[in-house]
């Protein structure tokens, strides 16, 4: 099988899952436990966090272990929207975001926060004049993902906090799931005040990651209960979860450079070998992410090639796998405005360091023949 959806989820490390298994079998103990065994697992615990918080650049009271992105998502919106509503209610979330992001953002509006959505041009980047000219002196949280899981763009994050910090006392969110393991990603690169990480897209577990904060950030808690995770995140913690997260995200840090060069170069490969249909048209930006190419096959839909190579062996998905049990064209795709002809035929292709050149081989063959039965070309 040639796998080429990372962007969904990836195949978990076997040091990750063997890691898994050795802490649920030698620590068990609930780590607020107050009894010896319960203390041994609460370092255990707290030495994760301290990792975590060492690749991220911030202190590991700033660390939050959750089940995944999208609850790391909801509480940034939820919590920094609620800590920071005495200096205002506007809220500004790019038409782009992963859906846990635009649905929370839709609740705040119920709530009575005064949420609108900054757009974004042909190649799926954000415009700092719309930047410029939506924020606010009652500007309380900007929240923008850094690489977009559908295209793979990469959004002047750096840019964008200059002008947050010049025209409001806006907290920043980043939602780092698709760039956390392919680019350098803390808060010494990106002048962020929040970023959000997921386990499984870098080779973890599923159901769990993080939120991070900047030392200077302050959140409210949507969960309530027992007080862990600093009173931020209550509910027993999962020690075996948390410590396979900052072994995942310190082994995705420490071959950071290797690993997207190999994703980069696959992804270019492929690239310059779709351009040759004129037929396909590609829709990932230059400036994008190693690990992403998106492209779209004219007048065709995008579930019919992806049945089609599937029958062949190879695993691709259409633009988001969120979504793409759906019918509805995607969010991501009509904020871009792109072209009618090309809108239901997107495929995304996207990458891992484990993927090989002779799969790419392997790829353009079955890609040309599925071609041929498709489309004639």
């Amino acid at each position: 099988m040639i796998y080429f959806d990372n962007s969904a989820t990836t195949k978990a490390h076997k040091d990750i899952i063997d890691t898994f298994v050795t802490v649920n079998e030698k620590y068990w103990a609930n780590p607020a436990s107050i009894h010896e065994f319960g203390h041994q697992t609460n370092e255990l615990l707290q030495s994760a966090r301290k990792q975590v918080a060492e690749v991220i650049k911030t202190t590991k009271e700033k660390v939050y272990f959750t089940s995944g992105g999208t609850e790391s998502n909801n509480l940034a919106i939820f919590g920094l929207a609620n800590k920071y509503k005495h200096r205002g209610n506007h809220v500004l979330i790019s038409e782009i975001e992963h859906p846990s992001v635009l649905e929370s953002a839709k609740e705040l509006q119920l709530q009575g926060f005064n949420v609108e959505y900054i757009p974004v041009n042909k190649e799926g980047f954000i415009s700092l004049d719309s930047i410029k000219s939506l924020l606010r002196q009652d500007t309380i949280l900007v929240s923008i993902m850094h690489v977009n899981n559908e295209t793979g763009a990469i959004q002047p994050i750096n840019e964008i906090a200059a002008l947050i910090k010049l025209k409001s006392r806006a907290v920043f969110h980043m939602d780092a799931v698709q760039s956390f393991g392919k680019m350098t990603v803390n808060f010494e690169e990106q002048k962020v005040d929040a970023i959000t990480i997921s386990s499984h897209k870098i080779h973890g577990l599923k159901g769990s990651g993080v939120l991070v904060l900047r030392n200077s950030t302050e959140i409210t808690p949507i969960l309530f209960g027992g007080g862990q995770e600093y009173g931020i995140r209550s509910g027993t913690t999962s020690v075996p979860l948390a410590v396979c997260t900052a072994k995942t995200i310190r082994l995705a840090n420490s071959n950071l450079e290797e690993n997207s060069k190999i994703m980069k170069n696959m992804a270019d490969e492929i690239s310059t070998f779709l351009q040759t249909f004129s037929s396909i048209k590609i829709i990932s930006p230059e400036i994008k992410a190693p690990h992403i190419v998106s492209f779209s096959v004219r007048g065709v839909k995008g579930e019919v090639f992806i049945n089609a190579l599937q029958k062949e062996d190879v695993i691709v998905s259409t633009s988001s796998a969120c979504s793409s049990k759906q019918t509805k064209t995607s969010h991501v795709l009509k904020a871009m405005h792109l072209e009618d002809d090309y809108i239901k035929g997107v495929i995304r292709l996207s990458f891992s360091y484990l993927n090989s050149e002779e799969e790419v081989r392997q790829f353009k063959k079955i890609f040309t023949k599925v071609m041929n039965v498709i489309k004639g070309d």
